[in-house]
């Protein structure tokens, strides 16, 4: 998420933080790169005028000058600047008197049906009995593929067939008596989207909107799209009057233009980010924690919130003991690599870390996907025995275990190497040892 940026805002302000003491023309040469940064990162023109010149007036202050470390503090007023920028944080309340009705509008290919799961299950996360609608009677299996998401986290749906435009109006009305029917405290109502913004597709939206007591009305936005995604904004804001928008496809924005832009420009506040494929990668959007990942000092917070929901506490508790004794089994292991896949994609869990665009640089040295699932089939391929007891393997098991696992000799070999030298560690450091020639440098160690 938003790589390119974070590597510019970084070179942009390394030359800036050792210094001992800063000059205007410092600032200014510094500020000049964040600018390019910005612009490069398709951040609305006038947007990053108004920012960078905030910035720099209270750069140039005593704020900075007189402080014992002023390029820290620069970065502090960066940083301080760019969550004004994004906003506020505008959590979703409920309706007081059920059922709360979300409205999900966008175009074409945003990602408004799979955000439609992704919020049912996050409102039923909270507490709630979602109930997904489908008025889309234009594109083809729309309405199938929300009945298979909702299947797919146990929600009900609520998707007549039918071919007839007209029909849209009485599918939300009709989605009310539904609610009360399935006894679901909130409707989520996924609407038809066009490839362009046009007339007809506002005007549809207006009837639902009008037609049903919508509680927030949002806009599913491709981040990707960069400024684009704050011209349809503008267009959208005018017909049913937005309560807030989601940004979809995070993950894949290496830039961050629609972010930065769309608060400032549109007054629209992001509710939510969409970071993954799955249903659960949904997250809420909170302003100061995204300019942290975007400066590159990592998201630590969503990060804990993350292991919360997905690692189970007592079996963390006891895979500690087990690390501190150094009788790790591959049994462990192989539980160790479910949790983290569950957490997300690797590459997703290391960008929340503080100081991460130095560990993601190594592409070569973090697993893919792929192998952290060849290392799962390679252990599933093991006997009890010989997870239990690794040393016991010799030329013919792990010729065994390969065939087994899809794989070659080589892959099986690297694994359990990897496995001993992790084992010799922990029970070095399990006794309060210093391991000899343990960088500490995660990136260093990555290297390694």
């Amino acid at each position: 998420m938003f790589e390119s940026l974070t590597e510019r805002l970084d070179q942009a302000l390394k030359t800036l933080t050792g210094r001992g003491k800063l000059s205007e023309a410092d600032v200014d040469a510094g500020l000049r790169e964040v600018r390019l940064a910005l612009l490069e990162a398709d951040v609305n023109y006038k947007v990053v005028k108004d920012f960078v010149a905030s910035i720099r007036a209270r750069a140039v202050g005593a704020e900075v000058m007189d402080s014992l470390n002023p390029g820290q503090q620069l970065v502090k007023i960066v940083d301080e600047e760019m969550v004004r920028l994004l906003g506020d944080r505008v959590p979703m309340g409920y309706a007081p008197s059920p059922p709360t009705v979300i409205v999900l509008a966008g175009l074409q290919g945003s990602g408004k049906t799979t955000t439609a799961g992704k919020l049912a299950l996050f409102t039923r996360r909270e507490g709630h009995r979602p109930l997904l609608v489908s008025t889309d009677v234009r594109r083809p299996a729309a309405m199938e593929q929300l009945e298979i998401l909702a299947k797919s986290i146990n929600a009900p749906a609520y998707a007549p067939r039918g071919t007839d435009p007209v029909a849209i109006v009485a599918i939300a009305r009709e989605s009310l008596a539904e609610a009360r029917r399935v006894n679901a405290d909130v409707v989520i109502v996924d609407t038809a989207g066009r490839l362009q913004v046009d007339e007809d597709l506002l005007a549809e939206l207006k009837r639902i909107t009008d037609a049903v007591p919508a509680q927030h009305r949002l806009l599913v936005l491709d981040a990707m799209t960069g400024q684009q995604a704050v011209n349809v904004t503008v267009s959208f804001q005018r017909t049913i009057s937005l309560s807030g928008a989601i940004l979809t496809k995070m993950d894949g924005d290496a830039r961050g233009g629609a972010a930065l832009s769309l608060r400032a420009v549109t007054q629209c506040p992001i509710q939510f980010v969409g970071v993954g494929e799955k249903l659960t990668d949904l997250e809420i959007f909170y302003p100061d924690r995204m300019a942290s990942r975007i400066l590159g000092m990592g998201d630590v917070l969503t990060l804990i919130e993350k292991a919360q929901d997905q690692v189970d506490a007592s079996q963390a508790r006891e895979m500690e003991k087990k690390l501190r004794a150094g009788r790790l089994t591959l049994t462990d292991f192989m539980e160790q690599l479910k949790q983290v896949k569950k957490m997300g994609p690797l590459e997703g869990i290391i960008g929340m870390l503080p100081g991460a665009g130095k560990i993601k640089n190594l592409a070569g040295a973090l697993p893919t996907d792929d192998q952290l699932k060849e290392m799962e089939a390679i252990i599933l391929s093991m006997t009890p025995l010989e997870r239990e007891r690794p040393e016991v393997m010799d030329g013919s098991r792990r010729r065994r275990i390969a065939r087994g696992a899809g794989t070659d000799i080589a892959a099986v070999n690297r694994l359990l190497k990897g496995f001993q030298q992790m084992q010799q560690m922990m029970k070095q450091m399990g006794k309060g040892k210093r391991i000899k020639g343990l960088p500490m440098d995660p990136a260093q160690l990555l290297k390694g």
